[in-house]
């Protein structure tokens, strides 16, 4: 849609404007907008192809969203890499949003290639990009004269101090216990992504509902575009199907032999596996291609129907018996969990693991405890921070029984490590109670349903198996939808599995603990879901939630008291920041020489928080006692023993305490006049002295008189003045010259 001149659209939405322009930018593209939301702005752009791709059996979608750190005034930091590179796992999670979100209002039958991208062109530090990256999207689409069901919007919505506050700032997330995204309509949900500190099911439904109220303006505007610029849909016409003779004949068969035989190969018996499910799906195939061939059509039309129909058969037989008969393939009933395993302790040498099945999905995972200092770095246009709790989540073929080449983490796998990272966040003790880096992989070894909540449940117990003193044990189950094409029938599913996500359903997924909800994310297949379907899978999430926590708790019921003893030791405590530089020293001189010494790793925040990470506890302490002798006060009257380490003419400097010394005068040396300090003292020789004052320049004065342990040194009056030396009579102005006269080279 070629648009000559460009138009802006303006409206209010919740106290600030937005503002879509169109017709300027990305003319060739097939539709492209800007958004702005404060000075957060976006360009989203769609190109549909002309021509559809032949062989596919899926719609041909592609969102990508490209950060740009120019959008935030940042220079990448590497010193060699300056372009931006692979996208960050922020990007991918908000490409996977935004894909969710739109998806379902295509027309799936289309083979034409619709590509969505969303680039950031500025990001101003209180306005999220995602969720004004989702408004663009949905106004390109809406625009393009694709044929797209929308219109469609997204809101956040968090909590601060009980209030739910709406597309909060930055500032406002920081303190909010709830972060809510919901696309759909006024009406309808299509996609939920959230993160929550054990927020109540019923105010997590309050809170969705409540964001939806505020999508209208947002709605309405985009339906003002629409109708301005006089966009039409171009609804794409049916695929010509073969009409001839020979293939009306063979359909007319295969759908006959399908009704009456999918339903009973499909139920005549519990199907309990996979394996088997997938074996009675291939009878069907394999009988109804034998039955066509059997009755004159040719082979290839024979096969050709045969991979065009039996899929949507057995999907509207599935739906229809859980429909009509309540009655599930794999015998179960509609709220019912599969078998649940739960172990613990697997390895000798991991610092914690775990292994969680439900039914045939299974993930085991494994904790690794590290430094602070092990924590990972991030770049983005948010700027740089850490992360201190990171989730791998992996899912190789033999999960599901394919053979194909390990690429690298896909969209997928950062997706669902994610989902279960965002699960636990809310239960993890705070830095100082636990200074510890943790990473947690969950390796996928076999998947029918749902194996990022899999990874959550063995997450939570790994870590709980670690010693991680998690505040409560973490649960997630998927919940599935089944329906007709009006939704005028539908029906909730627990744990659903394979042949249960088709047309009509959803992946409702929730996670949390006995007291609360700490993550959704939801994805569906309608047109999108009602209040009440909301409500009764959130509902029927927290039963079955239970359910696994019980499983769970048989394995282990609390975090263990003590870490694997091959874990590393971190003792934390906290110094005067003034005193950082101290511990530090010219250069990291003196805390390069701990980390040395005692083999350990050391992290200081700028707050004064010190942890001392090693493997060897008496290194550790010795790292410890080190660095708060460093930062300790010293008070008159104090006797250390220590190493002369600098001599002057008026005194010597002893070390009272690695890094911190304190001087001698030559006049406190010893009950009688010593003439000068090398002549009783030698450079590494130890000695008592006591604190005899602090001066006000923080400066410490010591003695070795009064004390016992100086006494053999003392014996034969060793460097006692006899009346030709300098005594201690110039020692504040260095050594004294007799001969002053001015000396010349001759």
């Amino acid at each position: 849609m070629l648009i000559e001149t460009e138009k802006v659209f303006s409206c209010d939405w919740l106290g600030r404007e937005l503002t879509i322009k169109t017709g300027k930018l990305a003319r060739q593209a097939t539709a492209a907008v800007t958004v702005q939301y404060g000075q957060t702005v976006v360009l989203a752009t769609v190109v549909q192809s002309q021509d559809e791709r032949e062989g596919l059996d899926f719609f041909p979608l592609m969102v990508e969203f490209e950060e740009r750190l120019y959008a935030a005034g940042i220079i990448k930091g590497s010193k060699w890499i300056k372009r931006e590179g692979r996208p960050t796992d922020d990007a991918v999670l908000t490409g996977r949003m935004i894909d969710r979100s739109i998806r379902p209002l295509f027309n799936q039958d289309s083979r034409k290639d619709v590509q969505v991208v969303i680039t950031t062109l500025s990001v101003d530090q209180e306005n999220d990009y995602d969720i004004v990256a989702l408004v663009g999207a949905a106004t390109v689409l809406h625009i393009s004269g694709i044929e797209w069901h929308g219109p469609l919007a997204g809101v956040r919505v968090g909590r601060v101090d009980g209030q739910l506050v709406f597309n909060p700032t930055y500032a406002q997330r920081e303190t909010s216990d709830l972060d809510l995204i919901v696309a759909g309509t006024t009406k309808k949900t299509i996609m939920i992504e959230a993160g929550a500190s054990e927020v109540k099911e019923a105010e997590m439904i309050a809170a969705i509902a409540a964001g939806q109220s505020k999508l209208a303006p947002v709605l309405a505007l985009m339906e003002k575009m629409k109708k301005e610029l006089g966009v039409e849909i171009k609804v794409e016409a049916p695929k010509a199907e073969d009409v001839s003779e020979d293939a009306v004949k063979a359909k007319t068969l295969a759908t006959d032999w399908l009704n009456q035989n999918v339903k009973n190969i499909l139920f005549d018996k519990v199907y309990y596996s996979k394996g088997e499910r997938k074996a009675a799906v291939a009878a069907i195939k394999l009988g109804l291609q034998e039955n066509l061939v059997a009755n004159g059509v040719a082979a290839d039309l024979a096969k050709k129907i045969t991979y065009k129909l039996v899929e949507p058969a057995v999907e509207a037989e599935v739906t229809r018996a859980i429909l009509q008969d309540g009655k599930r393939v794999d015998g179960r009933a509609l709220d019912e969990i599969r078998d649940l395993k739960s172990e613990v302790g697997l390895w000798t040498r991991d610092h914690g693991t775990s292994l969680f099945s439900r039914g045939e999905t299974q993930v085991m995972s494994i904790v690794t405890l590290g430094a602070s200092g092990d924590a990972q770095s991030l770049e983005g246009m948010e700027g740089e921070s850490t992360k201190r709790y990171i989730h791998h989540y992996n899912f190789p073929g033999y999960s599901v029984g394919e053979a194909k080449p390990n690429r690298g983490t896909g969209r997928r796998e950062i997706g669902h490590g994610a989902l279960a990272e965002k699960a636990i966040m809310p239960m993890l003790p705070d830095q100082e109670t636990f200074p510890y880096t943790i990473r947690v992989v969950s390796e996928t070894l076999g998947s029918n349903g749902s194996s990022s909540m899999g990874s959550t449940c063995a997450s939570s117990l790994a870590l709980m198996d670690a010693g991680v003193p998690i505040k409560k044990a973490v649960a997630g189950i998927a919940i599935g939808l089944a329906s007709n094409h009006d939704m005028s029938q539908w029906k909730v599913l627990t744990d659903i599995q394979d042949l249960e996500d088709g047309e009509g359903g959803m992946d409702f997924k929730v996670t949390g603990t006995v007291d609360g909800i700490t993550a959704i994310q939801l994805d569906t297949k309608t047109a999108g879901l009602t209040e009440e379907i909301v409500a009764e899978a959130i509902n029927r999430a927290y039963k079955a939630r239970l359910e696994i926590l019980d499983v769970m708790d048989s394995a282990i019921k609390e975090p263990r008291a003590e870490l694997s003893k091959y874990a590393p030791r971190i003792t934390s405590f906290r110094i005067d920041p003034e005193k950082i530089r101290e511990v530090i020293g010219t250069g990291g001189k003196i805390i390069n020489e701990i980390i040395a010494a005692c083999d350990v790793q050391i992290d200081i925040e700028d707050d004064g928080l010190v942890m001392v990470c090693g493997t060897n506890a008496e290194g550790s302490a010795r790292a410890v006692k080190w660095i708060q002798d460093i930062v300790r006060e010293f008070e008159a009257g104090e006797i250390f023993t220590g190493k002369v380490v600098r001599m002057l003419d008026f005194g010597a400097f002893v070390e009272l305490m690695p890094g911190r010394d304190g001087m001698v005068h030559v006049s406190e040396m010893a009950p009688y006049r010593v003439s000068r300090p090398d002549s009783l003292l030698e450079l590494g020789q130890m000695v008592t002295v006591k604190i005899k004052e602090i001066d006000d320049q923080g400066r410490v004065n010591l003695t070795m008189k009064g004390l016992p342990e100086n006494n053999e040194l003392w014996a034969t009056e060793k460097g006692k003045d006899d009346g030709s030396g300098f005594g201690g009579g110039f020692s504040d102005r260095g050594p004294r010259r007799d001969d002053r006269r001015p000396r010349f080279n001759r």
